[in-house]
């Protein structure tokens, strides 16, 4: 007899991240070579589905792009990607080579996990 609504109260500060990370939000989105650069050179973070993150760490004096928030039931079809599993002071880390196939490995890691942000790591430093 009357129409039910069950919602849910947001507060203000969390719309935004509420619609990007439900891909509502129209961002401009870099392309997958553009994005490659950005996390080479230090200026960008990604942030992907699923709770990943994309950025450069340092890494035993070399800078690496670092792939942070995976589960240890997504190591084994990253690793299939071509992600480079290393074990540091005991914990498990992946990362996308920085040589040429890495734009590539960066496209298809794109295809199955979205990108829902991008962070500006310059205003950070």
């Amino acid at each position: 007899a009357g129409e039910r609504i069950i919602g849910r109260h947001i507060a203000p500060t969390l719309v935004a991240t509420m619609l990007r990370n439900l891909g509502i939000d129209n961002g401009p989105t870099p392309a997958p070579e553009e994005a490659w650069t950005g996390l080479v050179d230090g200026r960008i973070g990604l942030q992907l589905a699923d709770g990943l993150v994309l950025r450069r760490s340092r890494v035993m004096k070399d800078y690496r792009v670092e792939l942070i928030g995976l589960t240890d039931a997504m190591v084994p079809r990253l690793k299939a990607l071509g992600l480079i599993a290393e074990i540091i002071s005991w914990k498990l880390r992946l990362f996308i080579p920085t040589s040429a196939q890495g734009s590539a490995m960066l496209a298809s890691l794109l295809e199955r996990h979205a990108l829902v942000g991008v962070t500006d790591r310059t205003a950070a430093a």
